[in-house]
């Protein structure tokens, strides 16, 4: 593993595409999207938001995000967009930069879940060039600026795998006795009309609201849902569950349509809260 022995930071790949490239902006647009929510008096197990540009999801990531009551550890699971990397890869340490800004990577946490679970790897490939979590850290950076990130693509589509590592990591967190909370990085079905991305996205939010990943698992793959989280989203509710979530609520839905007016091709955006 000699690659890994040199700390090294994650730089910014989509600023000025997804979100603003100068802090003063990024966070600005980022406090109005958090703008009129309180904060819930439960801490926060999961958390589901979407990854697009912030101008077309970025009201329902910040006003999920502004009522989640997070941890100060957050376990950061997307999809891997680009193919490249590890099937289960985590970044292992140093910083994800922001412009003007950075989050943490709790490396001794990532070095403690690489010894727990051999199928996730220390890899960074797999984060150069996604944009999926990247997009989420300016939300997350503005509600607590030390939080620490554990960041994993996840890209292996075998559910026992995936309900394997959430198994591992889970024994791990508990066996440490850490608090975390889980944030997931998706987006909803892809370029179908308005109507029909509503009745496809309802199908899948209900089984996550139900807390029933092997569920949603199928339905995403029986309806041919487009939702390009389905993969941590899998993870992260088996997680959630073994940990303790309780009850699951969509608390903001919208779809691209509705910024853009073209209601034939959209995408879907949730915002989900599990406690």
């Amino acid at each position: 593993m000699a690659e890994h022995t040199h700390v090294m930071d994650r730089e910014p790949f989509v600023a000025g595409q997804f979100y603003p490239a100068q802090h003063e902006q990024w966070v600005h647009a980022v406090q109005e999207y958090m703008q009129g929510q309180t904060e819930r008096e439960a801490f926060s197990k999961l958390v589901m938001v979407p990854h697009a540009g912030h101008v077309f999801s970025g009201k329902v990531a910040g006003s999920t995000l502004a009522q989640a009551r997070l941890r100060d550890t957050i376990l950061l699971f997307g999809p891997n967009h680009t193919g490249l990397g590890a099937p289960l890869a985590v970044w292992p340490d140093g910083q994800w930069q922001l412009p003007g800004a950075s989050v943490q990577v709790d490396s001794e946490l990532v070095q403690a879940l690489l010894a727990a679970e051999p199928a996730l790897r220390a890899d960074r490939a797999a984060h150069m060039q996604e944009h999926s979590l990247e997009v989420v850290l300016p939300f997350l950076w503005v509600k607590n600026p030390h939080v620490r990130i554990v960041p994993i693509a996840v890209g292996d589509p075998r559910p026992h795998i995936l309900a394997g590592a959430a198994a591992k990591i889970a024994e791990f967190m508990q066996s440490a006795q850490r608090d975390f909370s889980i944030v997931v990085s998706s987006d909803m079905n892809h370029f179908a009309s308005d109507t029909q991305t509503r009745e496809q996205d309802a199908k899948a939010l209900d089984r996550i609201t139900a807390l029933d990943p092997m569920g949603f698992y199928g339905v995403i793959r029986e309806a041919q849902i487009s939702m390009c989280g389905v993969l941590p989203m899998t993870l992260a509710m088996h997680l959630a569950n073994i940990t303790g979530a309780k009850k699951g609520e969509v608390v903001a839905y919208a779809t691209s349509g509705e910024v853009n007016g073209d209601m034939n091709r959209v995408v879907g955006y949730a915002g989900v809260i599990i406690e």
